[in-house]
């Protein structure tokens, strides 16, 4: 399983991702320091303008403001507020956190430079190593057990809580702070002490495998994923096959999950949503490619944004979809700004595939349920490709 975000309860999430219309993701599981869920958007005020928030942003408002009168806290009593509403997946930021959650939605976060899974044991293991980050430089590799933060033991702690720690606060722990890290590598331990960094995402990875099969592997739906997710695409020799690899994908800019549908549509349904009851709908763009076979590998991780583009290539025929069932994530977020300039992003919808079906709380069941971890799974979806005429 995997994700990435800062995490403790659903209701108390501040670094969950936001949409334009957002289609927001928190990540519950796997992880990678700095790069979090995130989702397409307008800043709150573009958003007020062009869409009627639900009723209950009014009343973490005035939460917010009662508070500031009080000298109190306006984040807190807003937390306290949508806690209080029963919006599992509604999130207050600081402005610092909402700046810097702008920024990961840009491609960049503070960070360490890593991400990690928990396995089946309760060990936290590194899964990959960003190139020329704090990590990399520090010597840590693939592989590795993540055995302490700080001094504090995360064997046994959700993935995403870990990484919040990674990461630091937004506006407490900035590039240049020092993080300790606990680490083993088979029966050597060691202390780490590394310095947080402000680091690029490469969320896009293409390789072309010896018999030909292009892998698309998009680890989130940050700003210009989609084009490249295009490009990539456009690239694949006719007759040739797709993996496109989504596990632990933890969704992001929806604009961006449509572009990348649009890679293998003409045109057509994406997903419908709604809005404070209002119906809307999203379409991909024509002159995708339709022929050649495509297979989506989806896990636990898979959400958001993510499940969206998934479901619209099950719906419509274009893929068979890989792996394990998705996260199931599919309520529809908008900000807006409160007293003190805090942001709210609070839930006012759901979207659904194609075909009508919601994702929320359900998430999407792959066509061919498999063990999606390690290398198996891959070899599984090029079998399948085989079957495809590839």
């Amino acid at each position: 399983m995997s994700g990435r975000d800062r995490f403790r309860q659903p209701l108390r999430v501040r670094h969950g991702a936001a949409l334009t219309l957002v289609f927001a993701s928190v990540l519950v599981t796997g992880a990678a320091t700095g790069a979090f869920p995130q989702a397409d958007r307008k800043s709150p005020a573009d958003t007020a303008r062009s869409a009627t928030p639900a009723g209950h942003h009014e009343d973490v408002a005035r939460a917010a403001a009662e508070a500031m009168a009080d000298g109190k806290s306006p984040v807190e009593a807003a937390e306290r507020a949508v806690s209080r509403s029963g919006d599992r997946w509604g999130a207050v930021y600081s402005r610092g956190e909402y700046e810097e959650l702008e920024e990961a939605l840009d491609g960049q976060y503070t960070g360490v430079g890593l991400s990690a899974r928990r396995e089946r044991d309760g060990r936290i293991e590194v899964t990959r190593v960003h190139p020329g980050s704090p990590a990399a430089d520090a010597g840590i590799r693939e592989g590795d057990r993540l055995r302490s933060v700080d001094g504090e033991r995360v064997d046994g702690r959700p993935v995403t809580e870990v990484v919040s720690t990674l990461r630091g606060d937004a506006e407490e722990d900035p590039a240049g702070t020092a993080v300790r890290l606990g680490l083993e590598r088979g029966a050597r331990a060691w202390t780490e002490t590394v310095r947080r960094a402000r680091l690029s995402t490469d969320p896009v990875t293409v390789r072309t495998l010896a018999d030909g099969v292009t892998v698309v592997k998009v680890a989130s739906f940050t700003k210009g994923v989609g084009r490249q997710v295009r490009d990539a695409v456009e690239r694949v020799p006719a007759g040739t096959g797709v993996v496109l690899d989504l596990r632990g994908n933890s969704g992001g800019l929806v604009a961006e999950a449509v572009t990348a549908a649009s890679a293998f549509l003409d045109g057509g349904l994406v997903a419908t949503y709604d809005v404070d009851g209002e119906q809307r709908a999203l379409h991909a763009e024509p002159g995708g490619d339709t022929a050649g076979p495509l297979v989506v590998l989806v896990d636990g991780g898979t959400m958001s944004a993510a499940e969206l583009l998934t479901g619209a290539l099950q719906d419509r025929g274009r893929a068979v979809v890989v792996g394990s069932r998705t996260f199931g994530k599919g309520s529809v977020q908008m900000p807006s700004r409160l007293p003190g300039g805090s942001v709210a992003e609070l839930t006012v919808g759901h979207y659904r595939t194609p075909s009508g079906r919601g994702v929320d709380g359900t998430g999407i069941t792959p066509d061919l349920e498999v063990d999606p971890t390690g290398p198996a799974a891959l070899e599984r979806a090029r079998a399948v490709l085989g079957g495809l005429g590839r």
